[in-house]
C-alpha cells in the first residue's frame, strides 16, 4: 500500500481526489490554480510558472502516492487536442 502525498504549497489548489481502477487514490490539484499560485507567490512571469510547473512538479514522480494535476478544458478543447494527438 502507498502513501498519499501532498504537493508542497499548493494545499489551496486541492481540488479533490483521483482514483482509478487498480491504483492508489491520490490527491488532485487544479494545475491552472497552481500555476497562478508561482506567479503571484514566486514572482515568476507565466511562462516561466508552467516551464518550472511542468518540468519541477507534474514531472517529479515520487511514487505510487504522487499526486495527480487536473487541467480543465471544455469539451470542445478536448476534442481539438485529441485531434491534433496530444491524447
Amino acid at each position: 500500500m502507498s502513501k498519499t502525498l501532498f504537493a508542497d504549497g499548493f494545499e489551496d489548489c486541492v481540488i479533490g481526489y483521483f482514483r482509478r481502477c487498480g491504483q492508489p487514490t491520490v490527491i488532485a490539484y487544479d494545475a491552472d490554480k497552481c500555476i497562478q499560485k508561482m506567479v503571484v507567490r514566486d514572482g515568476m512571469t507565466e511562462d516561466e510558472a508552467i516551464e518550472y510547473f511542468e518540468f519541477n512538479v507534474v514531472g517529479a514522480w515520487v511514487g505510487e502516492g504522487t499526486p495527480a494535476f487536473v487541467y480543465k478544458v471544455t469539451s470542445r478543447e478536448l476534442t481539438n487536442i485529441a485531434k491534433e494527438g496530444f491524447l
